[in-house]
């Protein structure tokens, strides 16, 4: 067993490679958290011990280069439903993304080594300038926290706990910046591996990180016997609990159920469409009246109420608006806009409103085809467009091809099939329409939008609930259950329900607490009938989204460094 120690030691970096490709099985849909702790434990003993910042930068983007490329495993299934490009390319661009996304867990790591030991440096000279020299620290910085000479005194609490905060902070931030920067990829937040996500209600996803953190730097001061810093980290996991609690059942009663309760209208009825269209088969030839027969076939009302109709993304390839040239209604019902919407119609009640995933065209002057947008529509039971949302956060090179100029020469493509990239829409947007003698605000947020915390909700025009509606065939096994889980987070986040909508699976009714209250599995045909979840107040996440996250990080490493501001304030 020593010789094993020691081997790891010798080869820390490619042990951290390992750790941090095993830490990915805490996401779902393994959700082995636990061992994501013991890796994130390993990863901050060796970044406190490392001699340098470039070498704490370097274990970190080792650790993230595992802990993404399994993490994200599932893009490589998304290249199985193109023919643009080779199939094996898929299994080359999961690790070359990786490469890029490490950059975040090895600035993290190079943050909190360069906080801890920059406030390690600077305690010595306090201490040596007040002719009271510090047995626990040295004229430069020390490259471990964990160093036999410090074992003992004090100065293990103020060094150990000191760092775990510095790291937890620096996660955060660095976390926070993946979901922006060149349009950001948000997927997998660490947060999601953390078992109390009620927190998330006042410092979103990215916050939840820092217990995830705290609970893996416990085990640090266990082995380290520091039983100090153990009260330390587990005060900051537990003290939040019991007024989050408090909050989270005053949240409960929410302006929703007011209006109910004071007008006696019962909430919503929905029903929810999983036709299991495969991706294969969703652009074959002859295969869109099959198609469309699955979706029908699961959307014929069983009683008169009315309901909400809600279809997956692109459930459909019919042009509902008018005004386009006539080539592009060809070979859909009655050859026009108004002949789709027809036949839409024949499976809703009165009272019904359906929404469902289209894609709109856009033409240039010279009524040339010059792009298109990924689209929900919604429409009630006469045939009416009531409004349309346009997909904000796309998904680069899936719905477009970034560096077009470059790339398209050298044989790359966009997933989706097609040579015109798909256009951005304004941003989140609530759709407010009539129904069944009241109004009902709905949040539109389609696929991959859902994993952005802090970006799925108009602010001012506060929705009553999140639709999700995605197109999670692209994503193999492993995708589905992960958008599952950051959908539920969003819930928690914005005190919200989530429907989501999908054509192979998962589907599911979340309530604003992040339970699921219905689903249906990956590979089944049916349908979901559910009343909606009421929404809650909206939560303190709701009201100040990252801001709260950020603060909280800088909060964090400010108590880091608490502990030499005191020093210098009785020089």
């Amino acid at each position: 067993m020593t010789s094993l120690f020691a081997f790891i030691e010798r080869h820390c970096a490619k042990a951290l490679l390992i750790a941090g490709g095993i830490s990915a099985t805490g996401f779902a849909p393994l959700n082995w958290w636990p061992l994501t702790l013991l890796c994130l434990a390993l990863l901050m003993h060796w970044v406190a011990k490392a001699e340098s910042g470039k070498r704490a930068f370097l274990l970190g983007w080792a650790f993230g280069v595992g802990h993404f490329t399994i993490g994200n495993n599932w893009i490589a299934t998304a290249f199985t439903y193109q023919a643009a490009m080779p199939v094996w390319l898929g299994w080359c661009a999961v690790p070359l993304i990786a490469l890029y996304l490490a950059i975040y867990p090895g600035l993290a790591a190079w943050g909190a080594w360069w906080l801890r030991n920059s406030a390690n440096y600077l305690s010595t000279r306090h201490s040596r300038e007040s002719g009271n020299p510090s047995p626990a620290t040295s004229s430069k910085p020390t490259g471990s926290v964990m160093g036999s000479r410090f074992r003992g005194s004090d100065e293990v609490l103020k060094i150990d706990t000191i760092f775990i905060l510095f790291f937890a902070g620096c996660w955060i931030i660095t976390e926070w910046l993946r979901a922006w920067v060149f349009t950001g990829f948000s997927w997998n937040p660490l947060g999601i591996t953390f078992p109390g996500a009620i927190y998330a209600t006042w410092v979103g996803s990215y916050g939840l990180a820092a217990f995830a953190i705290a609970l893996a730097g416990i085990l640090l001061l266990l082995i380290n016997r520091n039983l100090k810093g153990v009260l330390i980290l587990a005060g900051l996991i537990l003290l939040p609990y019991y007024p989050t609690t408090i909050a989270n059942l005053g949240w409960t009663k929410g302006y929703l159920a007011d209006v109910v309760q004071k007008q006696g209208l019962e909430p919503a009825n929905l029903t929810i469409v999983q036709p299991n269209i495969s991706q294969i088969d969703k652009y074959a030839p002859g295969y869109d009246a099959i198609n469309f027969r699955r979706l029908a076939e699961n959307s014929l009302s069983r009683d008169t109420k009315p309901r909400l109709l809600l279809w997956p993304e692109a459930a459909i390839p019919w042009r509902l608006e008018d005004g386009y040239p006539y080539r592009f209604y060809q070979f859909q019902p009655g050859e026009s806009a108004e002949g789709a919407r027809t036949m839409l119609t024949r499976l809703m009640n009165p009272g019904d409103l359906l929404l469902t995933g289209v894609d709109r065209l856009e033409f240039d002057k010279d009524r040339q085809l010059v792009g298109a947008r990924n689209s929900m529509t919604a429409m009630d039971a006469s045939g009416k467009i009531l409004g349309n949302y346009d997909k904000a956060h796309l998904v680069p090179y899936g719905e477009y091809l970034a560096l077009r100029w470059l790339l398209e020469p050298l044989g790359a493509a966009r997933l989706v099939p097609g040579d015109l990239d798909f256009w951005p829409g304004p941003g989140p947007r609530t759709l407010d329409l009539p129904f069944n003698g009241r109004r009902v605000k709905v949040g539109m947020q389609i696929c991959y939008e859902i994993i952005f915390s802090g970006e799925v909700v108009d602010r001012t025009h506060r929705p009553d609930f999140i639709f999700n509606p995605s197109n999670d065939a692209w994503f193999g096994g492993w995708g589905s259950p992960q958008f599952v889980a950051q959908a539920r987070l969003r819930a928690i986040e914005e005190g919200l329900p989530v429907v989501r909508a999908t054509p192979t699976g998962i589907s599911a009714v979340i309530d604003a607490d992040g339970r699921i209250i219905k689903s249906l599995p990956r590979g089944i045909a049916g349908r979901i009938d559910a009343q909606l979840p009421l929404p809650k107040e909206p939560t303190l996440f709701a009201r100040y989204g990252n801001t709260l996250s950020l603060a909280f990080a800088a909060l964090l490493i400010a108590f880091g460094l608490l502990p030499l501001a005191r020093r210098s304030t009785y020089r």
